[in-house]
């Protein structure tokens, strides 16, 4: 559990965000973030240590969310289907309304930046194994999903299907609906999956 985030943190990861969206990695400076958000830059260090801390802290507060969300989608009563499809909806919902999210997982550069950035997006990343890794496991066992493929490969296949389409999106500024798209993602993955 990371520490608690202030609303203060909050305005500034979106700030954060904003500018890794518009300038990449590059222009994320505590200087340019101070000019964003009219503040001085030692008001930033007031909040954060430095521009790793911002991103460190905007993937893990990501993470955590993105748990605990998961965990709440997935505590009903649903079937094996019913789970893919929520746990992907529910993560196209909230980039949908939170864009400064998606620049900061999906942006080129920024695992170059940092040892400790490199340990959150693969704790990240974890989380999402964590939730999807029992659906697809418990597909195959009903044989809903082929088993012709192992469940790590599927695994692979879906995230850096899911990587892509937010990836499209973030360099299509966020112009197209995601929930649509990521929709038609869901189901197609579906199609490849399913036995029958």
């Amino acid at each position: 559990m990371i520490a608690e985030i202030t609303t203060r943190q909050l305005e500034i990861i979106k700030a954060a965000g904003k500018i890794l969206s518009e300038a990449g990695v590059t222009g994320l400076t505590i200087k340019n973030l101070a000019k964003e958000m009219k503040f001085s830059e030692s008001a930033i260090y007031r909040h954060f240590k430095s521009k790793e801390d911002i991103i460190v802290a905007m993937l893990s507060y990501l993470a955590e969310d993105m748990d605990k969300r998961y965990t709440n989608a997935l505590s009903e009563a649903l079937t094996t289907e019913e789970k893919f499809v929520k746990l992907f909806t529910s993560q196209f919902t909230f980039f949908s309304k939170n864009t400064h999210f998606v620049a900061a997982v999906f942006s080129d550069g920024l695992m170059e930046q940092s040892q400790r950035i490199n340990e959150t997006i693969t704790k990240l990343m974890a989380v999402k194994m964590k939730h999807l890794m029992p659906i697809i496991m418990e597909g195959q066992q009903k044989e809903i999903f082929t088993n012709a493929i192992a469940t790590e490969e599927i695994i692979h296949i879906i995230m850096g299907t899911f990587r892509l389409q937010m990836y499209k999106w973030r360099t299509a500024h966020f112009q197209f609906d995601i929930n649509r798209s990521g929709e038609n993602m869901i189901f197609t993955l579906l199609t490849l999956l399913k036995t029958k």
